[in-house]
């Protein structure tokens, strides 16, 4: 019993090795499990029961809950993410356009006003004016 045994956590840099791999797979566990947890409640073709039992499954039994969801319905998870990323970035476009003013057309009021500043200025004649007035009014 009083010999040296050299194991590999003997040596630092393997035993570091071997703590950022169970690290990195305890992270990798917990993002799937949340993003199963999130996809169950994103998917609108479940039912409330199902939607339940899926949840139960996977809260009570998490590794064999998350392994069969993934085996079951994993296929069209990345269809309902792309889903939900693209009404997000729909929902933010709209805001975007809403709070800079509109769909960025102008009023037939605003066009009129720069029209008529421009004939103030002398830029344009009354002739040009009165046919750019008809082309905004009809």
């Amino acid at each position: 019993m009083n010999e040296y045994v050299n194991l590999a956590y003997d040596y630092p840099l393997l035993g570091a090795f071997w703590t950022v791999l169970w690290i990195v797979l305890w992270v990798s566990w917990f993002i799937l499990l949340f993003r199963v947890i999130a996809d169950i409640f994103r998917d609108d073709t479940l039912s409330g029961w199902a939607k339940t039992g899926w949840l139960f499954f996977t809260i009570l039994l998490p590794f064999l809950g998350v392994f069969v969801y993934v085996l079951a319905r994993g296929r069209s998870m990345g269809s309902r993410e792309r889903r939900h990323l693209q009404a997000q970035q729909e929902a933010l476009d709209h805001y975007i356009r809403e709070t800079a003013g509109g769909t960025g057309r102008k009023s037939e009021a605003d066009e009129l006003m720069k029209l008529s500043e421009i004939r103030a200025r002398g830029d344009i004649t009354d002739e040009e004016f009165r046919r750019a007035k008809e082309k905004i009014l009809h």
